[in-house]
């Protein structure tokens, strides 16, 4: 069994979005401290890896969002290593109300052990990996499941740009990894807005459209001054769902740093239930949208 670690977090108001739910990056920032805690528990502290000189670097995050949080509630956070390869580790979370049982959120990390001399792919210590398995490793792991790769942009992309501000940066010298859910979601403000259905509206007409869940890979570092395009366009639309593709490319040498898919759900803000996305919306959207055929051919 894999040492289990939990942390409860009481949720700030400055956490919290205009919707008054715990915005979606704010879960990443929980994930990332309490996956501090955890290692510190099984005696590998920040301090301990910067003696041995290696460090941990995420590859990809992947989040569902289940119940909304609001400000002031104490949300319990579990984590605890899923696998170890030769120089990956992946982490899983689940997030609760304190006292419940009931899931308001789940998540799995994949983590890159680093030199940090080189910053190349380090093989992962066994006394490490006993660390966190202190009575034994498993005979096997649980099988993994590739990234998604997202369908080729329709003709509508839609492109922004965003400057890495020094708020970005965090010890480790590069925009953190909650920083890209923030970007994205700028874009996609931006993007219904350029469609003709921004957030005023939608509420106007009663409803809004609630991420279920982030998958994001991170393949380079954006740093302080990097200028970086941000392009977005949809897919698989069905009756109340949709997933919203972005791509993060340094504009000074093209140079993909992350992909993410979001699924977007549409809500009836009276009942909280989810509902047919309307026609005209689909209609206007029509540009950025992949549209396939019943085979899943383009």
């Amino acid at each position: 069994m894999p040492l289990i670690h939990t942390r409860t977090f009481r949720v700030r108001h400055y956490e919290c979005d205009a919707f008054e739910h715990l915005n979606n990056a704010n879960y990443l920032r929980y994930m990332q401290e309490i996956a501090f805690d955890a290692s510190a528990a099984a005696g590998y502290d920040l301090a301990r890896y910067a003696v041995i000189g290696h460090h941990w670097l995420i590859h990809t995050t992947d989040i569902e969002y289940l119940q909304p949080v609001r400000y002031g509630e104490a949300v319990e956070v579990k984590t605890w290593v899923l696998d170890f390869q030769r120089v990956r580790s992946r982490r899983a979370y689940e997030f609760r109300r304190a006292g419940s049982d009931g899931l308001i959120a789940r998540a799995e990390t994949d983590w890159v052990f680093l030199n940090t001399e080189t910053g190349r792919p380090a093989t992962i210590p066994d006394e490490l990996k006993q660390a966190f398995f202190p009575d034994g490793l498993p005979g096997s792991f649980p099988a993994r499941k590739p990234f998604p790769v997202a369908p080729p942009p329709p003709p509508g992309v839609f492109e922004i740009h965003q400057k890495v501000a020094w708020r970005d940066i965090d010890p480790a010298q590069h925009v953190n990894n909650a920083v890209y859910l923030v970007y994205i979601e700028e874009c996609g403000m931006q993007v219904i807005a350029a469609h003709h259905w921004p957030v005023s509206r939608m509420l106007k007409e009663g409803f809004a459209i609630l991420l279920r869940r982030n998958q994001v890979q991170y393949l380079q570092p954006a740093v302080l001054g990097d200028d970086l395009s941000i392009t977005t366009w949809v897919s698989d639309v069905k009756r109340s769902t949709a997933t919203r593709h972005y791509t993060i490319r340094r504009t000074l040498d093209g140079k993909v740093l992350a992909n993410v898919h979001s699924l977007g759900v549409w809500v009836d803000l009276s009942t909280g239930r989810p509902i047919r996305i309307p026609p005209g919306l689909l209609a206007d959207f029509a540009p950025n949208i992949v549209h396939m055929n019943q085979h899943g051919d383009l």
